[in-house]
């Protein structure tokens, strides 16, 4: 598989991001002035709002923090924050001074189009930056520090890249795991 490929392949499974409306919102009335929103205190503090175009989750506390997940792109957060902040407005509560969106995490998927060696890569990676116990879980966990994400690995190929705050740094982490791997001389 060429390099373009394996950066063709990326993936976004998910994006999670946070902002905050700077005021604490009464969640017990919110949950039945909001369509369709779930709030079950007994289970989980917040608020949960769905989204269906684009489809996401926002998740609103009481002191006014939202988390948006679920959203497949940082459009969609976007396009999502902006459909929870029109209902809030609808409702009487001011969004004007809500908080950039920050992107928190960024999980996206891949395939390096070859199987690995989990075994000879755990050793050949260095044990200070890897987790491998196939009997807990089957992929090698590999901890990279420029850009700062971590990439779970598997022997068909295929890896999951988390901990990433933009698009660019899901390619980079393929872009250093693929010369990691193909300077160990196991890069099928």
């Amino acid at each position: 598989m060429s390099h373009e490929a394996r950066l063709e392949s990326l993936e976004i499974q998910n994006v999670v991001a946070s902002t905050a409306v700077g005021q604490e919102l009464d969640l017990e009335s919110l949950s039945m002035d909001l369509v369709g929103a779930d709030y079950d205190p007994d289970n989980f503090p917040g608020l949960v709002y769905r989204t269906q175009e684009p489809k996401a989750a926002s998740l609103i506390f009481r002191s006014g923090k939202i988390v948006c997940t679920g959203a497949s792109s940082v459009d969609d957060v976007d396009r999502a924050l902006e459909q929870v902040f029109g209902e809030l407005s609808k409702l009487g509560i001011p969004t004007e001074d809500r908080e950039e969106a920050t992107i928190q995490n960024i999980v996206s998927s891949a395939d390096l189009g070859t199987t690995l060696n989990l075994n000879a890569l755990a050793i050949g990676l260095g044990l200070e930056d890897v987790e491998y116990e196939p009997e807990q879980f089957p992929g090698l966990v590999y901890r990279i520090d420029e850009p700062s994400v971590v990439v779970l690995m598997f022997g068909s190929g295929k890896i999951v890249i988390t901990g990433a705050k933009q698009v660019e740094h899901a390619r980079e982490a393929i872009n250093v795991v693929t010369d990691e791997i193909d300077s160990l001389g196991l890069l099928g």
